[in-house]
């Protein structure tokens, strides 16, 4: 019985699962990341129309990006695996002795009943937890700093057309 405790021990497949938890974060880090490049794509093709502001008759448009959306970036700062196993054995032995006596007048007789059991159990429960930790985190450099010369580009821009009066459009795009 103790050599089945010690095998149960031995059949939880923690490297197997330590391995499986790393490589799963790795491939959800990895889509994570296309997701936020995606929308950082579609943060600069997308463009809002907005009036211009000394012609409002007239519009500009501004990429999202130049606007200070920034795409999401997260990362897997932790990550738990907590497997835990309760193994019981358990041995109880019943021993009963019985005795009957009939009396009276006349002869007398007795029996005695000896019985003896014994009973094994064995019961093992377990439960896993997976648990992660995320964490928003700052785009990558290049990034962010492409992200605020775009900003300090377009707060330029929309300056000159204040102080000018014109109403062109400082991305470059044609006016509506």
């Amino acid at each position: 019985m103790a050599n089945q405790v010690g095998q149960e021990l031995l059949n939880v497949p923690f490297p197997e699962m330590v391995t499986k938890l790393a490589l799963g974060i790795a491939d959800a880090q990895t889509r994570l990341d296309k997701n936020s490049t995606t929308v950082a794509k579609f943060m600069a093709d997308t463009k809002i129309p907005l009036p211009s502001i000394k012609d409002p008759t007239k519009t500009i448009e501004f990429p999202l990006l130049a606007m200070g959306f920034f795409p999401g970036y997260y990362q897997f700062q932790e990550s738990i695996i907590e497997v835990k196993m309760a193994i019981t054995m358990a041995t109880t032995s019943e021993t009963k002795v019985g005795v009957s006596a009939q009396g009276g007048w006349g002869p007398f007789s007795a029996s005695v009943n000896a019985s003896y059991s014994r009973k094994y159990s064995y019961n093992v429960e377990g439960s896993s937890l997976l648990r992660v930790k995320m964490a928003p985190v700052p785009p990558p450099s290049i990034l962010q700093e492409y992200m605020e010369a775009l900003m300090d580009k377009m707060s330029e821009d929309l300056k000159k057309e204040k102080e000018e009066g014109g109403g062109g459009t400082p991305t470059g795009g044609g006016s509506t």
